[in-house]
């Protein structure tokens, strides 16, 4: 796996306005204005955006800072950055009673998202790697690992049109925001719990 650098928040809605020019209501609204709110504020993640929106982001942001450059993480570089050396069902162990220290789900959320950064990081300083939105990844979707990449690039061939999805969410259970737990959705897909990191390379 190639060295790289990968944010330590959830991209936020202030950043997703600053280059995109759209509020997470204004998000909401393209999907369906009928659906609720999870959390509204400048540090609160970014939701109800779309993978396909996501690549549109990163070629501005790209384009905005010469020299970079950002992208999703692959599935593989998710799990590594999520671990930080671990190998247990979280990044803070294998009980479940420790898992609010450091995760917003289902138990503790209220049914919403929250601001990036309040709960205890992993090792290597990442935040809100398990719980508050799911996150996009770069790689399509299969069932199992049989002929993926063995260097940790995107696994883009084969698979279906979905996309993965890593980190479980404010509405979800604590099995469902282990570090080797996938999801998958399609590139259209918008969804209340539904966010994105990136990674970079280069500066």
């Amino acid at each position: 796996m190639k060295p790289f650098y990968m944010m330590t928040t959830e991209v936020t809605q202030r950043m997703w306005k600053e280059v995109m020019g759209m509020t997470v209501r204004q998000q909401r609204d393209k999907a369906n204005p009928d659906w609720s709110l999870r959390g509204e504020g400048d540090n609160y993640p970014i939701y109800y955006v779309s993978w396909k929106e996501v690549q549109e982001f990163i070629k501005k942001l790209n384009r905005r800072y010469p020299g970079h450059h950002y992208r999703l993480p692959t599935e593989a570089e998710w799990e590594y950055a999520c671990r930080a050396g671990t190998t247990t069902r979280f990044h803070t162990g294998d009980s479940e009673s420790d898992l609010g220290r450091a995760v917003w789900y289902r138990d503790n959320s209220g049914g919403k998202t929250h601001p990036v950064g309040q709960k205890r990081a992993n090792a290597w300083g990442l935040y809100d790697m398990h719980g508050n939105v799911w996150e996009w990844c770069e790689d399509v979707w299969h069932n199992n690992y049989g002929g993926a990449p063995d260097d940790g690039s995107a696994w883009t061939r084969g698979g279906d049109v979905r996309r993965v999805l890593r980190g479980g969410s404010w509405y979800f259970i604590t099995r469902y925001c282990r570090s080797a737990n996938r999801g998958r959705s399609h590139p259209d897909s918008r969804h209340d719990n539904l966010g994105f990191r990136l990674v970079c390379f280069g500066g």
